[in-house]
Order: C-alpha cells, then sequence, then structure tokens
C-alpha cells in the first residue's frame, strides 16, 4: 500500500514537473515574441530616423531655419513652415484639450450608463479612424465656405485650420482622459466626499490632478497628430507660397507637411527640391519630437509630485 501511495506521488510530481516545464518554455517562447517586436519597432525608428538625418542634415543651415521662401516655395527658408505647423498644432490643443477634458469629465463622472451612453461613446471611437482627408473637406465646407454656402466663412486661415484639426484630435484626447478618469481609485473620491468635499471640488482639486499625467499622455498623441497633418489642413489652411508671417488668425500660412508635399510634386527638378524635402522632414520629425518632449517632462514632473 505504501509503494503504491509512494508511485502516485512520484508520479503527481513528474507530472507538475513536466507541466512547469512547458510553462516556462511557453512563457520564453512568448517574451521572446516580444522582445523581437520591440527590437524591430526600434530598428524601423532608428533606420527612419537616421535616413532623415543623413539626407537632410547637408541641407540644415541658419538661412534655411531663419529665412523666407523664394522661387515660388522651392528655395529659399522654411521659417513660415515652422511658424505656421506651431500655429496650427497650437491653435488646435488650446481649442480641443479643454473640449475634450470636460467632455470626459462629464461622460465618466456624470453621465448615466445607458444606451444613449453607448452610442455617444461608439461614434467618439469611430470618429478616432475617420481619415483625415474626411475631416478636411469637413472643415473646408463648414469653416471655410463663405455664409452664402452654409460655411463661417473664414476663408483659408490659421483659425479654420486650427479648428478643422481641433475636430480631427477631439476624439483622442476624449478616449484618453476618459481612462485617465477611469483609473484612478474610487477611494479617492469616497475620502473626499466623506470629508465633506462636493462633487464638483471632489472632481477638480483630487480626481483631476490624479488623473493629469494620462491627460497630458492624449495630449502629446494629439501634437503628434496634428503637427503632422497634410491632408486636413490642404484645405483649410495651408499655403504653397507665402513668403511672410501671418499677421493674424484669419491669414494663410505655410505648414512643415504640405511643404514637404509641394516640394514632391510641384517641382519640375526633383533632384533639385530632393536636399529640401529631406531638411523639411527632418525639421518637422525634430519639431514633434521637441514638443513631445515637452509634454513628457511636464507629466513625469506631475507624476512625481503626486507620488510624493
Amino acid at each position: 500500500m505504501s509503494q503504491m501511495v509512494h508511485d502516485s506521488i512520484a508520479d503527481q510530481i513528474t507530472d507538475d514537473t513536466g507541466l512547469n516545464t512547458r510553462r516556462k518554455l511557453t512563457q520564453e517562447f512568448w517574451f521572446f515574441l516580444f522582445r523581437m517586436a520591440v527590437v524591430i519597432n526600434g530598428l524601423a525608428l532608428f533606420i527612419i530616423v537616421g535616413y532623415m538625418v543623413y539626407y537632410g542634415l547637408p541641407a540644415i543651415s541658419w538661412d534655411f531655419l531663419t529665412g523666407l521662401p523664394t522661387e515660388g516655395g522651392l528655395a529659399g527658408g522654411i521659417l513660415p513652415c515652422i511658424m505656421g505647423t506651431f500655429y496650427l498644432s497650437m491653435g488646435s490643443m488650446l481649442l480641443a484639450l479643454p473640449m475634450g477634458v470636460a467632455s470626459a469629465i462629464y461622460l465618466h463622472e456624470y453621465a448615466r450608463p445607458g444606451l444613449f451612453m453607448r452610442i455617444v461613446r461608439l461614434a467618439i471611437n469611430n470618429l478616432a479612424g475617420v481619415p483625415s482627408v474626411v475631416f478636411g473637406l469637413f472643415g473646408m465646407a463648414f469653416f471655410v465656405a463663405s455664409r452664402d454656402l452654409g460655411g463661417l466663412g473664414m476663408g483659408v486661415s490659421i483659425a479654420a485650420g486650427s479648428l478643422t484639426l481641433a475636430v480631427l484630435i477631439l476624439p483622442v484626447i476624449i478616449g484618453t482622459s476618459e481612462e485617465a478618469l477611469r483609473s484612478v481609485p474610487d477611494t479617492y473620491r469616497e475620502a473626499s466626499l466623506g470629508l465633506g468635499a462636493t462633487k464638483w471640488q471632489t472632481i477638480v482639486r483630487v480626481v483631476l490632478p490624479a488623473a493629469l499625467p494620462g491627460v497630458l499622455t492624449g495630449s502629446i498623441l494629439s501634437i503628434s497628430r496634428a503637427a503632422g497633418e497634410t491632408a486636413a489642413i490642404m484645405f483649410t489652411a495651408a499655403a504653397s507660397y507665402n513668403p511672410r508671417l501671418a499677421g493674424s488668425i484669419f491669414d494663410e500660412v505655410m505648414a512643415l507637411p504640405y511643404q514637404i508635399y509641394s516640394l514632391s510634386v510641384s517641382s519640375t527638378d526633383p533632384e533639385r527640391t530632393l536636399p529640401l524635402q529631406y531638411g523639411t522632414s527632418l525639421v518637422l520629425i525634430t519639431l514633434v519630437l521637441g514638443m513631445n518632449l515637452i509634454a513628457i517632462v511636464l507629466r513625469s514632473k506631475l507624476r512625481k509630485r503626486l507620488t510624493k
């Protein structure tokens, strides 16, 4: 009898050992796939950035960065393009960020679950996947077109482009802000309400500061998309050639993405404009990375302050 028990225990130990071995092999296999995915993504980013630096760096100079374009935008500097991209990105963020955060607060903190809220969230998710050219056509019809045609009559301008980009990035901000609010533990809210604070005071003084790093993550993604859009501003804000800086929000501007497009399709001498295309692309990448870096540093400082 004792021998049978001993053999049963030994078999069980053998089975457990084999099961653990299979689990470890499966775990190592999936970890290997994850590491390979990270390596492939890193290599792709390194190759793209390295390619832009190799071909674009010779075109970078002080005159190129601070000068005005000449010959219909096919030569000269790109200062109006840099400033135009900055104006459009910051303008869209100033419009979309408060509205997106306010919408996320209502959806998560005040709205009652139901069919209507499910439809609203479905619409937001669908808007996040709509091609940017559709937003560009919407902006042209609603913001740019004259009032006789049913639009607001802004014309091709910074205001129309910023509003169009704000509509484009709004779903991303709403989604990421709502996820950030959802990640705040309910105990924070319960403790604040238990101390006598109103719901609004709880949201402003407790929930929002805790969710702010996540909200900034959404703003980082939004800035990257707004700064790199071509189709959306092609119909609403961008000018192929405008050798001066904008004087008001109702002026049309040159922008880095549209300048790259113009150089690639408008020139009759592609070999001449190729260095300018690479140089403009390098400046755009640097500008986007710089804005992202500022947002990441702010998010890191806020997160450290909250964890103290």
